[in-house]
């Protein structure tokens, strides 16, 4: 009979993203966020975790430098020296992959590579899907070819939500693995905050919704602040400038230090002040858990299906509600009339206002603990790492088999290796 291999201790390379570097701290960097946190939750759990990266950053787990620094932004197509360095990046990461030591791939990006043949180790690959189907070479429709041949049984595809999954249906090989948080970073409040704030962090562009958020803030008479970066594309730089005349002060506190008087020195004066909308800029990790924190709730006016969204488990970790259009994954995360208010329109999200203070913080912080915890997160693919594993073992040990003679292998199929009279 062939026995399943037990690995009890993993030996995982995880091959970044090299638009920012993986670290702790940073700013908008989703991504970057997730391959920090995976690092440090299979740590916890006693595997072994190098992640193939650039040499600014800063992890949990073994660090294998491929490229000095990281490029700053997204590649574009257009820029051979930003192309180049990804190829030293994936050549160097494979180059770690093949010594020996590694049982298992585990990639955020860098499909083309696979498929032009440039990046195809000798083990398997789990590869996290961060983006929408429609934005991803696995796009059946556009790339049907392509499709097929991701298709190979050693890929292993991790959709970041079941709406995801769904939005990848008739890919092989796909299982479903939520993000998750530490939950000792976000610091909780235990008490709602009558009339404060309300929030809303993300990437400045038509779709995060930022231009609702402040028509929510405006019709209920609230203060807004809002949080994020302007990346260097003209769709967001033209909605941004036309978000200008709507926001009453602008003012980067981005370099600020969190100590203990950060409150009373970097936010009170904004909150005492008599500007109802305010532009903050983008925020470190340290910062944004004390806009979370103090907040009455988190605005997600989000327009298009977004994945999966770390805003929302941050906030709710830090005890603070959201208020979300019934977009992408938002339902599988907030639960509606519990952890926050799930809506289908603008009047809705208005009205919801009102209703914030029927939520409990602390269903809130432990809605996130259950389910979208770094360690559920680092487990969840822990097991899946084993599963592929197994299979793998089991395949590799049944071709050896295959290989035998006819008769020497009938009798291993055969009950007591007896052969049929």
């Amino acid at each position: 009979m062939i026995t399943k291999t037990r690995h009890k201790r993993l030996t995982v390379l995880q091959v970044a993203t090299i638009n920012k570097p993986i670290k702790q701290d940073i700013g908008y960097g989703p991504i970057e966020t997730v391959i920090y946190n995976i690092d440090k939750g299979l740590r916890s759990l006693g595997h072994r975790s190098i992640v193939a990266c650039s040499a600014d950053s800063c992890i949990a787990g073994e660090q294998y430098i491929t490229v000095r620094q990281s490029l700053g932004g997204y590649v574009h197509e257009s820029a051979p020296q930003q192309i180049n360095v990804v190829k030293m990046h994936l050549s160097k990461a494979l180059k770690r992959a093949k010594k020996g030591d590694i049982d298992l791939i585990h990639m955020h990006g860098w499909l083309d590579y696979i498929y032009n043949g440039l990046f195809r180790p000798p083990l398997p690959i789990v590869m996290t899907l961060h983006v929408q189907a429609e934005d991803s070479c696995l796009n059946q429709k556009a790339d049907y070819q392509r499709f097929n041949i991701m298709q190979k049984p050693s890929m292993h595809f991790v959709a970041i939500s079941e709406y995801q999954k769904q939005q990848h249906n008739g890919l092989a090989n796909i299982k479903t693995v939520h993000h998750g948080i530490e939950m000792r970073d976000w610091q909780f409040k235990d008490k709602p905050v009558r009339d404060s704030y309300l929030f809303n962090i993300g990437r400045i562009t038509s779709v995060k919704g930022q231009d609702k958020a402040i028509e929510v803030a405006k019709r209920t008479g609230s203060k807004l602040i809002i949080a994020g970066c302007v990346q260097n594309k003209p769709a967001d730089k033209k909605f941004f400038e036309g978000l200008k005349a709507s926001i009453d002060l602008f003012v980067d506190i981005g370099g600020h230090p969190v100590d203990k008087d950060y409150y009373e020195k970097a936010m009170k004066p904004l909150l005492d002040c008599d500007k109802q909308i305010i532009y903050i800029g983008e925020l470190g990790k340290e910062q944004k858990k004390e806009w979370y924190r103090h907040a009455r709730a988190t605005l997600f006016p989000i327009a298009w299906g977004e994945p999966f969204g770390l805003v929302l488990i941050e906030s709710m970790a830090c005890g603070t509600p959201i208020l979300a259009f019934k977009e992408g994954a938002v339902p599988e995360i907030v639960v509606d009339g519990k952890t926050g208010f799930v809506v289908n329109s603008l009047d809705d999200m208005v009205g919801a206002v009102d209703r914030l203070d029927s939520i409990d913080p602390y269903e809130c912080r432990r809605h996130v603990q259950n389910h979208f915890s770094m360690t559920s997160m680092a487990s969840k693919y822990s097991e899946l790492y084993q599963q592929i594993l197994d299979d793998y073992e089991y395949k590799k040990t049944l071709a050896s088999y295959v290989r035998l003679p006819a008769n020497n292998f009938l009798q291993l199929l055969l009950p007591h290796g007896n052969m049929a009279s």
